[in-house]
């Protein structure tokens, strides 16, 4: 972790672009946003797209803006992320979900620092530093035809990796006492710390979630904490009985079809990873599109 606060460091004072790896929960977007804090476009804006949220049919709009009429529900003139990060920083959160047909108009973009928007004739130049963040090794994601090569060269000036929560066990305790004093000041509550058999306990589990779901846990904590301190009985079972964790483990009832145990498996990862598509088609060995298609086939918007 000494090693990324340094590479943060070193990014913030020039504006080359970077790739930054890591786990789902392991603080990408908070790197993104510490390099942006310490260069001299922290005055500009920050502004982030996450390539697996967003609808394939709708993700070029939203990086290069469209003009009224440009397609059937286009009401009116919309400006797209470049024009919008305009000075500051645009943060293109996972990177190796965007669509391939997409990816060589977005290197074109980069390379000429300017952006046509969907249905428009006009060209908008843009001073704009470009961050990217994958959950995949972006090497591999080049292989699996991902990640188109010519666009990895171009983004990856720099990479930073950020370890899982499980590599970097001795920052718990105090990763577990920040998270304590932000959530005493947004519940108003007064927990001093952790008893040192809790401190034990956060230590044991793997954290799956890494950072993210350390940080939902204390939440919980606090909220339940009569007391000064944070007690076993605070914490969620799952973590006082790992061997029985069904976090880990989806059941599905007896008698289901085929279709039924596909919907609730996709449905089951999604909860376990957050309602990331693009972490939950990974664990699936989907396309994120796929995904997509079976959610709209359910009829659930996520």
């Amino acid at each position: 972790m000494r090693e990324v606060y340094e590479l943060s460091e070193s990014l913030g004072a020039s504006d080359a672009c970077a790739i930054i790896c890591g786990e789902t929960g392991t603080g990408k977007e908070l790197v993104a946003r510490t390099i942006h804090s310490l260069s001299n476009r922290n005055k500009g804006p920050f502004i982030a797209i996450n390539s697996a949220a967003i609808p394939e049919n709708l993700i070029e709009s939203e990086l290069f803006g469209h003009e009224k009429g440009a397609f059937t529900g286009a009401t009116g003139t919309r400006a797209g992320c470049f024009e919008l990060a305009n000075r500051g920083t645009l943060f293109l959160d996972e990177i190796a979900e965007m669509p391939l047909l997409l990816q060589p108009k977005l290197l074109r973009v980069l390379e000429d620092g300017r952006v046509r928007r969907l249905g428009g004739r006009q060209e908008f130049s843009f001073d704009v530093r470009v961050l990217a963040a994958t959950n995949r090794e972006p090497r591999e994601a080049v292989e699996q035809n991902k990640l188109r090569i010519d666009l990895y060269y171009r983004l990856n000036v720099f990479t930073i990796t950020l370890p899982p929560l499980r590599d970097r066990k001795a920052d718990i305790p105090l990763l577990a006492q920040h998270f304590i004093r932000e959530f005493n000041r947004k519940h108003n509550t007064r927990v001093e710390g952790l008893r040192e058999d809790a401190l034990d306990t956060l230590k044991v589990y793997p954290w799956p979630g890494n950072v993210r779901e350390l940080r939902n846990v204390m939440e919980r904590a606090v909220i339940l904490a009569r007391g000064a301190w944070v007690e076993n009985s605070h914490l969620p079972p799952y973590l006082l009985n790992p061997n029985q964790d069904s976090s880990t483990r989806i059941v599905l009832p007896m008698g289901v079809t085929a279709a039924e145990a596909e919907k609730e498996l996709i449905l089951q990862t999604l909860e376990k990873t957050g309602n990331n598509k693009a972490e939950a088609a990974r664990q699936l060995g989907l396309d994120v599109k796929t995904v997509r298609n079976k959610l709209k086939s359910y009829g659930i918007e996520i």
